[in-house]
């Protein structure tokens, strides 16, 4: 009997098959053939692992280097989740239980990059770093494009300038005029000159016309104006975004703040870091105040935006 109803259950499986292929001009049989002949598929395969295990490679011979590449590119990854996650949002009518389980999503990658961070702040040895990172001069994590994307993605432009620069911005500034003055290239200076790093250039360089393109293609359709047209004054949706604006504005930052003062804060002057940036001022949330979210809080949490975990961080 339970021949029989497995008999009848690949029948009515080859029928449909037959049905999805004529629909594409396609012959079943040769397909079936090709499954015939296929070789099963292993995970190692699957997951391209010797690709993924060949793509460390150190510029130096010191141990930790290994760890510092790896975390990043772990976290490169993790930013492709929330680029995949933001992405399909933009491009449906989302419900919204929908948006609300894909931002949790988002900040689920985040809470697990900034928990994990004690791998780059307690993970390796302070003299070893110190040795390794001037093999990677001009690079540095400031040039991560992906981050510069789910920060364009998450939210109007304008929320990303610097803060100097905020009050000049009216309906008629346009995306080009708003990227010259972004906040992250404010950081991004000599600390002697303040001519713009050669890390930045390199940046500009490379991803400038990118972005630009990117903020004009999400300037409707990113999270704040996704919420704003379908889920205005939700509740739920507005905490979830809150949640996700001080993980990514905050936490995320203060982790990397956390590292920079393990590894760079040395006496009697902080060491600059490889790209040159200003970590010191670039780096704190409470000097930039950066936010996805502004409408979303309050004055009184504006006015301490970051604070309070910074200066228990300092204590600590």
């Amino acid at each position: 009997m339970a021949s029989e109803l497995l008999s009848e259950k690949i029948c009515d499986q080859v029928r449909q098959l037959g049905a999805k292929y004529e629909a594409m001009g396609q012959d079943l049989s040769s397909y079936l053939d090709g499954l015939l002949y296929a070789n099963y598929l292993t995970y190692w395969d699957y997951i391209h692992l010797d690709t993924l295990l060949s793509l460390q490679n150190p510029r130096t011979d010191f141990p930790d280097e290994t760890i510092f590449i790896t975390y990043h590119q772990i976290t490169e990854l993790y930013f492709k989740l929330c680029l995949h996650e933001i992405r399909q949002l933009a491009e449906s009518t989302p419900s919204c239980q929908v948006f609300i389980d894909k931002i949790n999503r988002i900040s689920r990658y985040f809470r697990q990059l900034i928990n994990s961070f004690t791998i780059m702040v307690e993970g390796m040895e302070p003299e070893q770093f110190l040795k390794f990172r001037m093999s990677l001069l001009p690079s540095s994590g400031f040039q991560s494009v992906q981050f510069r994307m789910i920060e364009i993605c998450a939210t109007d432009f304008k929320n990303l300038v610097s803060k100097d620069f905020r009050p000049q911005i009216d309906t008629h500034t346009t995306i080009e005029e708003m990227y010259e003055h972004a906040y992250w290239k404010k950081g991004a200076t000599e600390l002697a000159s303040g001519k713009p790093t050669l890390t930045l250039q390199q940046f500009e360089v490379k991803y400038a016309k990118q972005l630009i393109e990117l903020a004009y293609r999400y300037r409707d359709c990113n999270l704040w104006r996704l919420y704003r047209r379908y889920f205005p004054d939700k509740k739920e949706v507005e905490e979830a975004l809150r949640q996700f604006d001080a993980l990514v504005n905050i936490d995320w930052a203060l982790a990397h703040l956390s590292a920079a003062m393990r590894y760079l804060k040395r006496e009697p002057a902080a060491i600059a870091a490889t790209g040159g940036t200003n970590w010191q001022e670039y780096l704190p949330p409470r000097f930039q105040k950066r936010m996805f979210y502004p409408d979303l809080w309050s004055e009184e949490e504006k006015a301490h935006w970051g604070k309070s975990w910074a200066i228990q961080k300092m204590k600590d």
